[in-house]
């Protein structure tokens, strides 16, 4: 963990949420574990006072934060020139969010990652001088040249290697299809550099790739977006340099602790998006594992959590899980358990208690099918199946609308014409506009919470 006062040093809590009775040989349970982090005390983007505040002075880092930002160079970034001169100024104006102590390093990404400042494989720290420094580097960033998006990150990964700060993340902006090498080889990349650093990826214009762009965010545990509009990116990066200066625990690790014979079928995050995590498992003693959640700031987030017990009888009961919120010990020691749950099971014969589903899980099971056709819809859109696509959106206009998700709603509402929302009747458009159908892709797996 960072190292805070007492008065800022975050509080977890685990809530737990289900349904524990269980039918006579029933065997399945489901909870949502909501984890909360408060009272952390920083705010992001606020610069913190230190050695930066004086023009002439030396900064050291202070804040506990590093930072890289890898920006395309690609050719197609001067088509339009505008393209470049807003990802010049979105980076200038994450650099000015930056607080004063945080370590920091600009990529200029093509089929090649070259670090334009600071210069040397190091990281600078942010103070009035840098961050003027960087801005001046940044006049002089052109285009040209192709994308191997896994170069960059492994230059963000050697740079960032270099800070001993807890908080370490990446922020990458592209524009186009990861061309200059092949999928194995960004793979390669995100697998060497997973759990090193968190970093928020976006797709600029409509010449992107979704899949890669959504793939690289998940791998490395950030978001992903589009901004299809160049003059929207300051705003958006100003946004996610300031939800990166919010974290202030990093590496959080979500244990699961099972009893002899109880199996877990999957771990998913559901809200704020949904993230299947079941095969990040990590092993971390005989009956359990860790499932990772990334760096915390003041926020909130649920997860879903289904488990396979043992039959028994009528009356029994039994724990069928405990949630644990922990940070792992670097050496492999006790790790710091930040707070935990526990998840029941308990037969019964009252059939009204036993074949009641937990409002939050229930919620959460249509989010994340949701999500899914969502997915499937678009896809099956994409090769021409189109009553397959309508059949997929239908679905996935009824589930917006059931759980009140308005803005999925609105994306839904550019690619299919509703006729009935409550049925899922609709009818695919005619024409779609290539960025409405990128933006509802991207943000498919975004959720709402359950309503209280």
């Amino acid at each position: 963990m960072a190292n805070f006062s007492k008065s800022q040093v975050p509080q977890f809590s685990v809530d737990v949420y289900q349904n524990e009775f269980l039918p006579e040989g029933g065997r399945e349970v489901s909870a949502i574990v909501t984890v909360t982090s408060t009272g952390g005390g920083t705010s992001g983007g606020a610069p913190l006072a230190g050695a930066a505040a004086s023009p002439s002075a030396i900064p050291s880092p202070t804040a506990g934060a590093a930072v890289v930002i890898m920006v395309d160079a690609s050719g197609s970034m001067d088509y339009p020139p505008t393209k470049m001169r807003n990802a010049r100024d979105a980076t200038a104006a994450a650099i000015d969010t930056l607080r004063d102590g945080v370590e920091f390093a600009v990529i200029s990404g093509t089929h090649l990652a070259a670090q334009i400042y600071p210069r040397g494989d190091r990281l600078a720290v942010a103070g009035r001088e840098t961050r003027a420094e960087a801005k001046e580097a940044l006049r002089r960033l052109t285009a040209g040249g192709g994308t191997a998006i896994g170069t960059w990150l492994r230059l963000a990964d050697r740079l960032l290697a270099t800070s001993e700060s807890p908080i370490r993340h990446g922020i990458l902006l592209t524009d186009g299809r990861n061309e200059h090498e092949s999928p194995k080889d960004l793979r390669s990349a995100l697998d060497a550099v997973a759990g090193r650093f968190t970093c928020d990826a976006r797709g600029v214009g409509t010449d992107w790739e979704v899949k890669e762009v959504t793939g690289i965010a998940s791998a490395l545990l950030g978001t992903a977006d589009i901004v299809a509009d160049p003059a929207h990116l300051a705003a958006d990066f100003t946004g996610m340099m300031e939800n990166a200066m919010g974290k202030e625990v990093a590496d959080v690790a979500l244990r699961l602790w099972t009893p002899v014979g109880v199996e877990i079928k999957f771990v998913k995050q559901v809200a704020p998006t949904v993230e299947e995590l079941t095969g990040r498992r990590t092993q971390a003693g005989p009956r359990a594992g860790d499932y990772p959640t990334g760096s915390w700031g003041d926020e909130s987030r649920d997860y879903h959590v289904c488990v396979q017990v043992p039959e028994a009888g009528i009356g029994q009961e039994m724990l069928a899980a405990r949630a644990s919120l922990i940070i792992p010990a670097p050496d492999g020691g006790t790790p710091e358990v930040l707070s935990q749950g526990l998840i029941r099971a308990v037969w019964t014969d009252d059939m009204a208690a036993s074949t009641s589903i937990n409002p939050q899980v229930a919620h959460y099971t249509g989010q994340a099918e949701l999500a899914q056709v969502i997915q499937q819809g678009l896809d099956a859109r994409k090769s021409g199946d189109f009553d397959g696509a309508t059949a997929k959106l239908g679905r996935a206009v009824q589930l917006a609308a059931a759980s009140g998700n308005e803005d999925t709603a609105k994306l839904l509402s550019k690619v299919v014409d509703v006729v009935d929302a409550a049925t899922g009747t609709v009818r695919l458009k005619a024409k779609v506009a290539d960025a409405d159908e990128m933006t509802l892709e991207t943000r498919s797996t975004k959720t709402v919470r359950v309503k209280k």
